[in-house]
């Protein structure tokens, strides 16, 4: 019976991976999800905005990864609902062999996740927690589908802040880089609150409040507790840096929004 719950779809409760999925205007969504969506734009308008650009984010990274990088295999944690691209498109657009392995806990990217199965023998997807890193490493899912004594592009795009501190997400991280081989990278996607008075803190502590009030689990940390996540590691240039302002594809034509500065990311290497 264990196992059936852990497949239900629970629509009466918003979903993490269900409101990610509003706020980049996907359809795999219902209305309590996109209640939570338009609370949040009460205090920040440009809410979908910002989901687009977390995810125009990952795929910069992804191709840079499969690129010049010369990863061919990703472990996407906390992988959240298939959108228009995701990570195993980019990165087989340039290695068609790449291998790539999704991990999230929530029922409907399950779903998601068997039909991918169905249509991408490079690509699997392994229903578990993200702070299990110990569970996940050791999973048949992953030691059949990667050669972990080779380097893996790690992937926390908009996961980790989902982690509160008595979870210790530093520690968490750590044991995924002790498990990683020399040459691997991390991506890690965050949400940053300046902690300065400004109006972009004001907009993370309001956001946060909102948030937790309707879901109970996501925190905006500073740039150092940010930069915690990638202990032992080396960043990659430009660093630890506004997403925008990461490897974009063009010059902005207009200022970016306080909510757009309200995320952090960046791309590390292990030694």
């Amino acid at each position: 019976m264990a196992e059936v719950d852990r497949f239900t779809i629970d629509t009466s409760k918003p979903s993490i991976a269900r409101v990610y999925d509003a706020f980049v205007g996907g359809k795999d969504n219902y209305e309590v999800d996109r209640e939570v969506l338009r609370y949040i734009q009460e205090v920040a308008p440009e809410a979908i905005l910002v989901g687009r650009q977390c995810r125009a984010w990952l795929i910069r990274v992804v191709r840079f990864l499969a690129g010049q990088a010369g990863i061919d295999q990703f472990l996407d944690l906390g992988s959240g609902l298939p959108t228009a691209e995701n990570t195993h498109e980019e990165a087989q657009r340039l290695n068609a062999e790449a291998r790539v392995v999704y991990v999230d806990n929530d029922p409907t990217v399950a779903a998601h996740g068997r039909a991918l199965l169905e249509e991408n023998e490079h690509t699997r997807f392994l229903m578990a927690d993200l702070r299990n890193p110990a569970e996940i490493l050791a999973s048949d899912v992953v030691t059949r589908h990667f050669d972990l004594s080779r380097p893996v592009g790690l992937i926390q795009s908009n996961s980790l802040h989902h982690v509160a501190d008595d979870e210790d997400p530093v520690g968490i991280m750590q044991t995924y880089v002790d498990a990683l081989a020399p040459g691997s990278y991390v991506a890690i996607s965050h949400l940053h609150n300046p902690d300065d008075g400004s109006s972009r803190a004001k907009l993370a502590v309001e956001s946060q409040a909102r948030f937790n009030e309707m879901m109970g689990s996501c925190y905006y940390r500073t740039r150092g507790e940010i930069a915690e996540l990638f202990r032992g590691l080396e960043m990659v240039e430009p660093g630890l840096t506004h997403l925008f302002e990461w490897w974009p594809n063009g010059p902005r034509l207009t200022e970016p929004s306080d909510g757009e500065y309200n995320l952090l990311g960046g791309v590390a290497r292990k030694p």
